[in-house]
């Protein structure tokens, strides 16, 4: 399976912010789409990645004031990102070794959309059920042996 194929399922809502924008701004989108992560796009290119990780530091590092801080003081600049035909178990080792939970995928410079861990988790899942349900179907449709000769 390919990180194509897993945006395909999952589909192309894409939720950005501007830099310029403060952490309050980017906890109201988080919270009102229910994402854990937003694209940080300047001047029509994706610039960082800003995430709940992000945005806690930012809450220890400034106390009651992190609504204030701007986000490209807190984003991720130029993230680690994923191809469009990657394999998916070389997504997963590099989200497991880079500790991320949510990847772009950019194809060239086109933004594609945002993995996240959760997405690989549940079309893994999905892709395991389809096969076990194949094999049970082959199984059960497997021709008898006749005894005799």
């Amino acid at each position: 399976m390919q990180v194509r194929e897993i945006l395909a399922v999952k589909g192309q809502a894409l939720f950005t912010i501007a830099p310029g924008k403060t952490l309050a701004d980017a906890v109201a989108i988080m919270t009102e789409q229910d994402v854990g992560s937003l694209v940080v796009f300047d001047a029509g290119r994706m610039v960082g990645m800003l995430t709940f990780r992000e945005v806690l530091k930012a809450l220890k590092q400034a106390g009651s004031a992190w609504g204030g801080m701007a986000v490209s003081g807190i984003m991720v600049n130029e993230p680690t990102v994923a191809g469009p035909d990657m394999e998916v178990d070389a997504l997963r080792r590099l989200m497991v070794e880079q500790h991320m939970r949510y990847l772009p995928v950019m194809d060239g410079g086109t933004l594609m959309g945002v993995i996240s861990f959760h997405d690989v988790a549940r079309a893994v899942l999905e892709e395991q059920s389809f096969e076990n349900r194949m094999l049970k179907a082959y199984i059960r449709d497997w021709p008898a042996e006749t005894g005799g000769t």
